[in-house]
């Protein structure tokens, strides 16, 4: 009989130190999350994130998200990304908000030069705050949290809706999905693997829409142009980057010619009857000054979506 009293007090002993070793918050209906799971993770070189991203424009990709650089100074981590495609398509289309600056105190990200709180650490229920990411204001609440994820949605006044999750275990996005008024999912993030000691080269365009235009058939040359300036801080930019998405109607063609002001034509594109092409990225050197375009799109149903974007390109290799 002692022997068994003692070996209950045993296991209970063990219980209680196994709790104070790893405080949870159950009682809050927070499942299986640990405290230190809910506060602002810290972040070193190296540590990756390997995301599968969609959009609408391109196929399904898969690549790293990297902390590539401290800055201690002005408290803000520099996350890259390990595809530089996937980089320019950033650029060009702005559809992976979390690269670039990242504040070390609340993980914000930038928009329009600001700081952005998606993140609201420490995590709790039923809070709500506000935030402008992708053009959008959003208004956010914490919907739940369980077993280390933390999941909030978010909507704007243009219908527009967010739908993410924070994992406290792997201290970053577990999934991120936007979804615009019309129902159509226009980013879908998730997570697949967690891991530290990146090796490798790792990209980040830092860019500012120049040209975003869609044109549509016309039976004779349409003329277009665009400025580019360089960067408002007056910073030159490296190179520009350039979005295609053209569909030419049966009997129809098209064109395009972009020249710079020195009358060099960086671009040309030509499509025959039937042609389509999607989704197509590519860089030119940038050459201050004005660009101008002409455009020719034969057939009732053909059209062209071009897009133009100056960047300043960063490289790390770690």
């Amino acid at each position: 009989m002692r022997q068994a009293v003692f070996m209950v007090l045993l296991l209970c002993s063990l219980t209680l130190a196994g709790c104070l070793d790893g405080p949870s918050v159950d009682s809050d209906g927070y499942g299986n999350t640990s405290e230190s799971e809910l506060l602002l993770p810290t972040w070193s070189v190296g540590d990756q994130w390997l995301y599968t991203f969609s959009t609408p424009q391109f196929d399904e990709d898969s690549a790293r998200l990297v902390v590539a650089e401290l800055d201690e100074d002005d408290g803000l981590y520099r996350l890259g990304i390990s595809s530089e495609r996937e980089a320019q398509r950033h650029a060009v289309i702005n559809h992976n908000p979390f690269l670039g600056r990242i504040t070390m105190d609340g993980l914000s990200v930038f928009e329009e030069g600001e700081a952005q709180q998606v993140f609201n650490f420490p995590w709790a229920l039923g809070d709500t705050w506000m935030f402008t990411l992708l053009g959008q204001q959003w208004s956010a609440t914490t919907v739940s949290i369980y077993d280390g994820v933390v999941e909030v949605q978010a909507t704007s006044s243009d219908g527009h809706r967010l739908d993410y999750a924070f994992s406290g275990r792997a201290g970053f996005l577990d999934s991120f999905v936007w979804t615009d008024d019309d129902g159509v999912e226009q980013l879908r993030m998730q997570l697949n693997q967690v891991n530290t000691g990146y090796e490798g080269d790792v990209h980040f365009y830092r860019a500012r829409d120049l040209l975003d235009n869609v044109y549509e058939s016309t039976d004779n040359d349409v003329y277009d142009s665009f400025l580019d300036s360089g960067h408002p801080d007056g910073s030159e930019w490296d190179a520009l980057v350039w979005y295609i998405d053209a569909t030419i109607a049966g009997g129809g063609s098209g064109s395009l010619t972009m020249n710079d002001h020195t009358g060099a034509s960086p671009l040309i594109r030509t499509w025959g009857s039937g042609a389509t092409e999607s989704g197509t990225i590519g860089t030119v050197p940038s050459n201050s000054g004005d660009y101008s375009l002409t455009v020719n799109l034969r057939g009732q149903s053909s059209m062209l979506h071009f897009r133009v974007a100056g960047a300043i390109v960063t490289q790390w290799t770690l």
